[in-house]
């Protein structure tokens, strides 16, 4: 695997541009961290959708050195305004761990870079806006892409191409199922991409994973609050309006035992109708599961007869769009005598389709099926940003359900194949069988687990080999320590 990685980053550069090799000085991002990994596996996800870095201006100054880096298939900045007649110097880095370059519509190039590797492009005084891009194959469709645009020109007005929509937190006092907020999303041009390879927001923190053992007892009594009003970091850099569970996004988890009963006092603390369906009880749903209007309440009661991995999500129609938006959580039963593991993490992946909540352009993406990326627990590439945790030879138990509304997951480790496979109520795979699983495959809607020990410390990605959903979100990184 490491001839593999060296293979791949060695190799003269082309001609044109001035080179300087930084070798191991300057490493690559999180995204690299994953790219690489994927590499030495010969997998497929090297990229995290997207394409918006930031936008840079450029005083009028004459002329301008501009730092641009090549990583995580973004150009960092996406765009760049100077005032017509400067010169600008592009001091182009790529930080990835494979190769990428940067050619300009104007004729400029770089070589291919290897990961450290940097080249310098002067352009001509800045007349029109200049579109850039990398020229490896597929790399441009997948979001490198940038511009240069003269200050206060129409270009400079026009939304970039590759720029994640919205980034701004939506308008919380809109409520309305197909209305506008004053921060929606655009309504036209072209479709955004997310910057997955970009810092999260100071202050993120991610959903906690971590799934505690099972209460004690055999009723257990929670709270569930439903609210359309709370904005959530949904992918690095971008916030938006979500409908949730308790204020996140998936809502709480629940968990007993095979017989236990939930009493679940259902409120509407939102601005619209809302109500709860979980899969996990069997009762009449005209009753229970009606939907309550804002400031309502009603008692849900039901009994676990069945263990399993269960979603529970809104049941207001459209259900779709409730979904869309974040109105879901897992109940998790767990087996009769379930065996002990060393650390237990929850998943519940999720599509995200950016805008304001109920405005037509993102309804018509959610009938459409055609999300903006895919998460797991309520943010695209998460945790890329906030690695899971483990020592090499602990024995991991992963609980997944697949929330759609439209998508499932194949839930696969990088480097770890799974030796214990649950799905939905029964063992395909135990601890001692001679077989091996390489995805925890579930439908929208299903749930299950898998086990696995990690071999040794590294770094392992985690991904829905469904491989346009990973390169869209669904992906993180299992942080792995020596034992």
């Amino acid at each position: 695997m490491t001839a593999l990685l060296r293979a791949r980053r060695a190799g003269a550069p082309q001609a044109g541009g001035v080179v300087k090799d930084r070798g191991r000085q300057a490493g690559p991002a999180v995204a690299g961290v994953v790219a690489g990994c994927l590499l030495t596996a010969a997998a497929v996800v090297v990229a995290t959708t997207g394409g918006s870095g930031s936008a840079t201006t450029v005083a009028a100054t004459g002329a301008r050195t501009v730092e641009v880096t090549l990583s995580g298939m973004s150009i960092r900045p996406a765009v760049i305004q100077a005032p017509a007649g400067t010169v600008l110097t592009l001091r182009v880095t790529n930080a990835d761990a494979q190769r990428h370059d940067l050619r300009l519509a104007t004729g400029e190039r770089t070589p291919l870079l290897a990961s450290g590797q940097s080249a310098t492009l002067t352009l001509q005084p800045l007349g029109e806006a200049v579109d850039g891009w990398c020229t490896v194959a597929g790399h441009r469709a997948a979001g490198m892409t940038m511009r240069i645009v003269p200050a206060g020109t129409a270009a400079a007005a026009q939304q970039p191409r590759g720029t994640a929509a919205s980034q701004q937190p939506p308008d919380a006092g809109h409520t309305g199922h197909a209305g506008h907020g004053a921060n929606a999303a655009p309504q036209a041009g072209e479709p955004a991409r997310l910057d997955l390879a970009a810092p999260m927001s100071a202050g993120w923190k991610p959903y906690d994973a971590t799934l505690q053992p099972a209460p004690g007892g055999t009723e257990h009594h929670v709270e569930i609050r439903a609210d359309d009003t709370i904005v959530q970091e949904v992918a690095p850099g971008v916030r938006q309006r979500v409908w949730t569970f308790n204020g996140t996004m998936p809502g709480p988890v629940l968990r007993g035992k095979v017989g236990d009963v939930f009493v679940v006092t259902f409120v509407n603390a939102g601005s619209m109708g809302h109500g709860i369906d979980f899969h996990a009880g069997a009762t009449a749903p005209d009753g229970p599961m009606r939907t309550i209007q804002p400031g309502e309440r009603l008692t849900y009661r039901f009994r676990a007869d069945f263990a399993g991995a269960w979603l529970y999500h809104c049941s207001t129609m459209p259900m779709s769009q409730h979904l869309a938006n974040g109105m879901y959580g897992a109940v998790i039963i767990d087996p009769p005598d379930l065996p002990k593991v060393d650390r237990e993490y929850l998943l519940v992946q999720g599509e995200l389709y950016l805008g304001e909540p109920g405005a037509d352009t993102q309804v018509a993406k959610i009938r459409q099926a055609d999300p903006d990326g895919w998460m797991f627990n309520g943010t695209a590439a998460g945790y890329d940003h906030a690695p899971l945790q483990a020592r090499a030879g602990e024995r991991v138990r992963i609980w997944a359900v697949a929330a759609g509304p439209s998508s499932g997951t194949a839930l696969h480790v990088v480097g770890a194949p799974f030796d214990t496979v649950y799905k939905e109520g029964a063992y395909l795979l135990r601890t001692g069988d001679p077989g091996g699983a390489q995805v925890l495959d579930l439908a929208p809607a299903q749930g299950g687990f898998a086990e696995l020990v990690f071999p040794e410390a590294g770094t392992y990605p985690l991904v829905d080999h469904t491989m346009r959903q990973a390169e869209a979100g669904a992906h993180g990184l299992f942080k792995v320590t020596g034992r």
